[in-house]
């Protein structure tokens, strides 16, 4: 039995992750500013900030993890500022690692984001390319980052550069397409949908991160699927899979993305800059080193986990659509102006 830290431990990917390592028999103390649904002998969930450094403190000096899972990070959501994102993001991450560090924690692992970018690649994405976010929240994550990194001589950090996690129960703006798919609407892409997008299954993600935990030296990663498809070829197979009467309805590019920047600019719409930018485009990392050094290998493809998601949507709708005082991910974004595209298709 191992102890762990899982900061963000009641949002979506955090009480996967404590679930897991409960199931593992080992014995956990999570931190949120919102409560757990989970309940168990070996927990430890604390309601508290991590910019809060009496309350860390307060934790170190009753257990001391093998290793701390660093998942909470504040969603540039509704209307949360640049201001509030560093705050939580950079802030948080630095008065963490100061006292991580001061308690003599050796491990640290990072949930990083491909948000660090906001253009698209016709390539994979290695370690090696430089980041460059168009957004506050990318910018908060990198901020993150390098907070990090100067640490080194006093915990090693294992840094997972992630897109979006995909599996039962994650909501957010991915409950919008659900809903199109559910209620038999045209599903809109931006130009053909011949990009390719990458994403990351919960679990595989969480294996990486418990390999991460035990690996020698600090490292960065980029995780995501293999045999990416095109996003219009990952909505069919959703759409196959559900057996609705949805149809892909292609829209021409530009026009589109000028539409999202418009509405996002009078504060209608739930997609921020790093959507317009990155809808039509591609990003899929390069997981060769984190194949190498952790010995990892991804299970399901884009298809396989956005079905699994949708099942559960459709499953859960009516007590999804009565959630409150969840984490983000784990509520359906609201559709804005969305709902008028709704509406006529």
């Amino acid at each position: 039995m191992a102890e762990y830290l899982v900061t963000g431990g009641s949002g979506f990917l955090g009480t996967l992750l404590v679930t897991k390592l409960l199931d593992d028999g080992h014995q956990v103390t999570a931190i949120d500013l919102l409560e757990t649904t989970l309940s168990h002998p070996r927990l430890d969930a604390v309601v508290g900030d991590i910019r809060d450094r009496a309350t860390l403190d307060a934790i170190y000096a009753r257990v001391r993890p093998d290793a701390v899972f660093h998942c909470a990070a504040l969603l540039a959501h509704g209307s949360i500022t640049k201001a509030e994102l560093m705050s939580h993001n950079a802030h948080g991450t630095r008065v963490l690692a100061e006292a991580t560090a001061d308690s003599g924690v050796r491990k640290l692992v990072y949930l990083s984001s491909n948000c660090l970018w906001g253009h698209g690649f016709d390539r994979p994405v290695t370690e090696a390319e430089e980041p460059a976010p168009c957004e506050p929240y990318g910018v908060s994550k990198l901020e993150g980052e390098r907070i990090l990194a100067g640490f080194g001589n006093r915990f090693e950090t294992v840094t997972i550069r992630c897109p979006t996690i995909i599996d039962e129960g994650r909501l957010g703006l991915l409950a919008i397409l659900f809903e199109f798919i559910a209620d038999g609407n045209r599903v809109v892409t931006v130009g053909k949908g011949e990009n390719r997008y990458q994403f990351i299954y919960a679990a595989d993600l969480i294996d990486a991160m418990l390999r991460a935990a035990h690996c020698e030296g600090s490292h960065t990663f980029g995780i995501g699927s293999d045999h990416v498809p095109t996003m219009a070829g990952c909505f069919q197979q959703v759409i196959d899979g559900a057996n609705s009467r949805s149809r892909l309805l292609a829209l021409p590019k530009a026009p589109m993305i000028l539409a999202m920047q418009i509405a996002h600019h009078l504060r209608i719409s739930p997609l921020g800059p790093y959507h317009y930018r990155m809808i039509a485009s591609s990003f899929v990392f390069d997981t060769t080193a984190i194949k190498r050094v952790l010995g990892w290998q991804p299970t399901l493809t884009n298809g396989e986990m956005m079905l699994k998601a949708y099942r559960y949507y459709h499953a859960n709708r009516m007590e999804i659509a009565a959630r409150k005082d969840v984490s983000a991910h784990r509520q359906a974004t609201r559709m804005g102006v969305i709902r008028v595209l709704k509406w006529l298709t």
